[in-house]
């Protein structure tokens, strides 16, 4: 479903991803592991085009995006769930949800079907639907950023740290979520510094360091790792 080719990313004199290439495909959760700065966040960044790649392609189910605007690229399938979560804090999470789902806002049924649906998926949003998501705990914003994204139905959803900054029960449940979104056929590609977690929920996974991808096999093997272990893992 997704092919990266050589991709570079640069903030001005930096040079934050050093010719990438990975590919996930359709029913896959592929996790990018890696330590603060290793340029995790500007490469999901550059996949939804929100940074312009310094060189390389990014292909959709064989089509060349690479410079296709991002909002477009919400139609062809592609969200994202960004770090810090993002949420509109002066907009209740109703209001949030249906920002998620703009560019089908036309199609009001299948807004709300959509809603229900994501209601159903966190019962909490549901709970505290009128309420402003700057209010929100730490937990319900991640609940509320991942459902903002699925508005959109994407066949593609990139997760960005989904875990930073949460308590370890709700960590638990973003990680069964995540699981379950997997099981009903959706395509993930996620970032995570929670190697244990992302490795465990992971098809397949890359390490990436300072920019470049050093090491890439299934979730179980660099669970198994010896250098995985001791650089990510906290063991040896």
């Amino acid at each position: 479903m997704l092919k990266l080719e050589s991709v570079e990313l640069s903030y001005g004199a930096i040079h934050a991803v050093k010719g990438v290439s990975l590919e996930v495909n359709v029913g896959e959760v592929v996790t990018i592991i890696g330590a603060n700065g290793a340029g995790k966040s500007t490469l999901l960044k550059g996949i939804v085009g929100l940074e312009p790649l310094a060189a390389g392609k990014v292909l959709i189910n064989g089509v060349d995006i690479t410079h296709v605007p991002s909002h477009q690229r919400v139609g062809l399938g592609i969200a994202l769930s960004p770090e810090g979560r993002g949420v509109f804090a002066d907009q209740t999470v109703y209001e949030n949800l249906l920002l998620g789902a703009y560019s089908i806002k036309e199609d009001r049924d299948r807004v709300q079907r959509l809603v229900e649906r994501e209601y159903e998926r966190f019962p909490r949003l549901r709970e505290r639907a009128n309420q402003l998501s700057g209010t929100l705990s730490g937990g319900e914003q991640q609940m509320l950023a991942i459902s903002r994204a699925l508005m959109s139905e994407p066949k593609l959803l990139l997760l960005d740290e989904p875990s930073l900054g949460l308590a370890p029960l709700i960590i638990v449940d973003i990680f069964k979520s995540i699981r379950a979104l997997r099981e009903a056929g959706l395509t993930i590609l996620l970032v995570e510094q929670m190697a244990n977690q992302a490795l465990a929920v992971a098809d397949r996974a890359y390490v990436l360091e300072t920019g470049r991808i050093i090491l890439e096999g299934t979730g179980a093997q660099l669970l198994k790792d010896p250098a995985v272990r001791a650089a990510y893992l906290g063991s040896h």
